[in-house]
């Protein structure tokens, strides 16, 4: 039986062979590749890009950078991926949970107003599945209430918000790298701003603190003779990553059409089925990464029995994601409650998605899922 994979990494011999020439020269820290990828991706924005070990890291060092840690807190919608909470606390800051935009499923604006208070410095909006919702009203209410903005851009690599390539505005913009996402070094993430001050800090913290160390690197030197000011960080970014993500770039804008027609061909397939919830995306503008139904009257037990199902017709399917509020580490019972997000997490599914996917895959996958729900 074929197995439909939820996503892989999508290579070729450019990839292997790029690889292969950081091997061969023997410097694999980092250097040259990641100078020459920061300045590709630096052109691909418009704005100062600085490449780091993994979007993670990408996140936590551009709060750092905003000078937010213990004692503060940041708003983040609580369906998202671990990572991004991990990112916060690691800095000394209080990630806290909102409920999300039912449409959408990214942050509820109104929601997190209730949560502020006089310790809160940042709002980060997470770009669900590559969508990006509202953000102008995102930024507005950062304004409003003297917030910092920092993307999760995670799944948003390509995605176009009114006519402006996400990242080529705005505060602060993180990027995932990883090895499913729409572009990949491996591992890796990128942090863009027109922030000077954030991005000469961050550069300094990938490097451990220490100052001015990165121009070195590039020309195959490093710094004897340095000074350490703040908490740093092993995050940069290697040559063998970089090496990736330059072919990647190359290959991006196809495999960003691929993906974009995948999306639209599920949205034709599903659409017509009472039992299953698009959800809304412009894909002429969104790139998405993941791609996510709502199945109504799902609970968490009856969607385990649907991914089996599904699983034995050598389809795979995901969870994007367990709510963070619901997760040991960040629990606070004297929170608000999360109605919206405790209502459609236990319907949510993720369907296979990559640029190595067939239409007939799409169609196989959808026609499977149709008759599994009709089913059940």
């Amino acid at each position: 039986m074929k197995l439909i994979r939820l996503s892989k990494s999508c290579l070729g011999e450019e990839e292997k062979n790029a690889v292969m020439g950081v091997l061969d020269r023997e410097y694999l820290g980092i250097g040259a590749e990641v100078s020459t990828f920061e300045g590709l991706l630096t052109d691909y924005f418009k704005r100062e890009s600085t490449c780091v070990v993994n979007g993670t890291g990408a996140i936590q060092l551009a709060v750092q950078a905003c000078g937010i840690g213990a004692g503060d807190e940041v708003l983040i919608p609580s369906l998202t991926y671990v990572a991004s909470f991990q990112a916060i606390s690691a800095t000394g800051a209080k990630p806290v949970p909102c409920d999300i935009d039912p449409q959408t499923l990214m942050i509820d604006v109104d929601d997190a107003q209730k949560r502020i208070t006089k310790r809160t410095k940042a709002i980060v909006p997470v770009h669900y599945t590559g969508g990006v919702g509202d953000l102008d009203n995102v930024y507005k209410f950062a304004t409003t209430n003297g917030l910092r903005v920092i993307e999760d851009a995670a799944h948003a690599f390509g995605t176009v918000y009114k006519g402006k390539r996400i990242g080529s505005f705005g505060d602060i913009v993180c990027f995932s790298f990883d090895g499913i996402k729409n572009i990949t070094s491996g591992e890796g993430g990128c942090i863009v701003t027109a922030d000077n001050v954030v991005s000469e800090r961050i550069k300094d913290l990938r490097l451990l603190g220490v100052e001015k160390d990165t121009e070195k690197r590039y020309s195959g030197k490093r710094s004897w003779d340095f000074d350490v000011q703040m908490q740093g960080w092993r995050y940069h970014m290697s040559n063998v990553m970089a090496a990736i993500g330059i072919e990647q770039l190359k290959k991006f804008p196809l495999m960003a059409d691929k993906r974009k027609r995948l999306a639209m061909q599920y949205d034709k397939l599903l659409s017509n089925h009472l039992g299953i919830q698009i959800l809304p995306r412009n894909y002429y503008e969104v790139v998405p990464h993941i791609y996510v139904v709502r199945i109504a009257g799902l609970n968490v037990e009856r969607r385990m029995l649907l991914q089996d199902t599904l699983s034995e017709q050598g389809i795979q399917t995901g969870i994007h994601y367990k709510p963070n509020h619901e997760l040991t580490f960040y629990k606070d019972d004297t929170a608000l409650p999360f109605p919206i997000t405790t209502l459609i997490y236990p319907e949510l599914l993720t369907l296979p998605l990559h640029p190595d996917l067939s239409v007939e895959d799409v169609e196989f996958v959808c026609k499977m899922l149709k008759r599994t729900v009709d089913e059940r």
